[in-house]
């Protein structure tokens, strides 16, 4: 068996082979990340290989290339958070980098990252993509609001939504100086341009369905786009073998430090799954207003004298252990009351 360390690049990758005695075969350089430049290292080492490459920059298209090679075994992901032999090495080069992963895959002390299905990896990207032109689209309004806030004497209509059907007729045709009449036309091009990207993604996620997503749209604030970014996000629930699990790698936890008997709790995990993160909490806010259970939770912890992110963080957790349970039941979530004279009983209490 020969062990193999890539350290891949945009144009090009370094490989690195080692035997099981850990003598080095061949290192080599492949340019343009091709299949047949691949072949052509891998073909000339004439033994079965393990490869294993780290979870970075476009990690998808190199692990489904080296698949398809007939001489590689398997293909092995690492975690480039725990690969700290690398990071924090004081010579660090693309030559030693894939000499230390050939070395570390050698030994079996590679820390591996799940690696999903290449439909998930399309679906998030997918996902992933409509979350980039909401928030670009967010930006844009917040332009046009201020663009018509520094209009002085501007009547404009009384309308729920400034940028629905009536709010965008009436935009259209306000009467504003130059050069911010040219400035808001820009601006209303470019959203109807946003408006219909979106709505061609979510066409494409309602295709999607499936128990789990179903599941998760009984639970109150989880509608179908939220349901979608959790399902496409965790993926499969059984790597997670305790709700604690999951909520770490949602970053719902906050750091700790004990030491000495002393404990002291930081900010939230920042290494973690930030789309999660973010489902979970606008997930939260809407439950907040919407459920009993979760309205009374937020309420009982505000009541303590907890500011209004760190509660919302708390509804967001109790949200992120209730998706584990009814994942792992495969039972629809069920409302209970949250019992805000006995905080105690709120931990038994997951509203499934």
């Amino acid at each position: 068996m020969t062990y193999i360390g890539i350290d891949f690049h945009k144009k090009y990758s370094v490989a690195s082979s080692v035997d099981e005695s850990g003598r080095i075969v061949k290192e080599g350089r492949i340019e343009g990340n091709t299949k047949a430049g691949f072949e052509r290292y891998f073909g000339s080492l004439g033994f079965p290989c393990k490869v294993v490459i780290e979870a970075c920059w476009n990690w998808g298209y190199i692990f489904d290339l080296l698949e398809d090679i007939p001489q590689v075994q398997e293909v092995i992901l690492a975690n480039p958070y725990k690969t700290r032999i690398i990071a924090e090495a004081q010579i660090k080069t693309d030559k030693i980098d894939a000499r230390t992963l050939a070395q570390l895959l050698r030994a079996g002390l590679i820390p591996q990252a799940h690696i999903p299905s290449q439909p998930v990896r399309q679906r998030k990207n997918i996902l992933r993509q409509r979350q980039y032109w909401v928030r670009m689209r967010t930006k844009l309004r917040n332009r046009v609001h201020a663009l018509l806030d520094r209009q002085r004497g501007l009547e404009m209509p009384q309308v729920t939504d400034l940028f629905g059907s009536k709010g965008k007729a009436a935009l259209k045709v306000a009467r504003l100086p130059e050069p911010d009449r040219d400035l808001l036309g820009q601006d209303l091009e470019v959203l109807n341009a946003l408006d219909k990207q979106i709505r061609e993604n979510e066409n494409y996620l309602r295709e999607e369905s499936g128990e789990d997503i179903e599941l998760l749209e009984s639970i109150p604030g989880i509608g179908r786009v939220l349901s979608q970014v959790i399902s496409a996000e965790i993926d499969e629930i059984g790597r997670f073998p305790t709700s604690a699990k999951l909520c770490a790698y949602a970053g719902l936890v906050p750091t700790t430090h004990s030491s000495g008997g002393k404990e002291y709790h930081g900010k939230l995990l920042s290494k973690c799954n930030k789309w999660l993160r973010w489902a979970f909490v606008e997930a939260a806010w809407v439950a907040v207003g919407c459920s009993p259970y979760f309205g009374s939770l937020y309420r009982h912890y505000r009541s303590l004298g907890k500011p209004g992110n760190k509660t919302i963080m708390i509804a967001a957790r109790r949200m992120c252990q209730i998706v584990w349970r009814v994942l792992s039941e495969k039972k629809p979530y069920e409302e209970r009351m949250f019992l805000e004279n006995n905080p105690g009983c709120s931990q038994s209490r997951l509203a499934v």
